[in-house]
């Protein structure tokens, strides 16, 4: 932490700087070693939780308390190249609201145990966005403030406030540019659970699409029910000694027309929230 400190203090960006660090009611000294820090180096004001609130809540924390148009955000574990925020910067000043590190540069160290589903989700992700996300939950990004303000209600406390945010942007038109970056061994131990925080965020992609985007969803659905039922049909019309419509196509039948229903019931409440 306090080699990262060090270096975002340390940065030359050619604009006033200040380095917000918020503490979300760590027990282990952190408190401390940033009254220390904040004495050495005049850039860096210093946000206590007083008790342990999320990575989303520290996050939203710090957009609150932030005076500058554009914010960028990054890890204190050390594993994010900070030298790369001023590309993340010139892509903001190029007109995009989020300027997103991704992390598939040559030197990425991500467990191997963590991969396929990081790849799963991302895949999942970039599918229901209709557009290629190369890194749904990187922890180096450039925002413009007034966009993620705009999103902050529904904006998570946990670990998916950034795969939220990215989903938000890409399903409503927000300009977003992605820059390679490498990705440093992590100092200390992560908090990601991979079996429970993967099953969340395949809960969570689906659930955020669906406010944004409703037949992303509901329309792969309602096509999938048309297959099936197209094909219990021509079993009950062609192959059967007497044509006659089983139960199974009945169900389809209504199981098709219920989810196309509720999906542009959906979308038209959707539509309609944005007047």
């Amino acid at each position: 932490m306090e080699g990262v400190v060090e270096r975002l203090c340390g940065l030359e960006l050619g604009v006033p700087l200040t380095v917000l660090v918020v503490n979300d009611g760590s027990t282990d000294g952190t408190g401390a070693k940033l009254k220390e820090l904040s004495g050495r180096f005049e850039a860096l004001k210093v946000i206590d939780h007083p008790r342990n609130m999320g990575y989303g809540a520290a996050l939203k924390t710090g957009f609150g308390r932030a005076a500058t148009d554009v914010v960028v955000i990054t890890d204190a574990d050390g594993t994010y190249p900070e030298d790369r925020i001023i590309d993340l910067l010139a892509c903001i000043d190029g007109g995009a609201d989020m300027a997103i590190g991704a992390r598939t540069g040559a030197d990425v160290h991500i467990p191997l145990i963590r991969r396929p589903a990081k790849a799963a989700l991302r895949h999942l992700a970039s599918f229901l966005a209709g557009a290629t996300i190369p890194d749904l939950n990187s922890g180096l990004r450039a925002f413009r403030r007034a966009f993620v303000m705009q999103y902050r209600p529904i904006l998570p406390d946990g670990f998916s406030f950034t795969t939220t945010i990215t989903l938000a942007a890409m399903t409503t038109g927000h300009p977003v540019d992605y820059i390679t970056i490498n990705y440093a061994h992590r100092a200390g131990s992560s908090k990601i659970r991979p079996i429970r925080d993967t099953l969340g965020f395949t809960a969570l992609i689906i659930r955020t699409v669906l406010y944004f985007n409703p037949l992303k969803v509901f329309y792969p659905l309602a096509l999938l029910l048309l297959g099936m039922l197209l094909g219990f049909l021509s079993y009950d019309l062609f192959w059967l000694d007497e044509p006659n419509l089983g139960d199974k196509t009945v169900f389809m039948f209504v199981a098709f027309v219920q989810v196309l229903s509720v999906g542009l019931l959906a979308d038209l409440i959707e539509k309609k929230s944005r007047l």
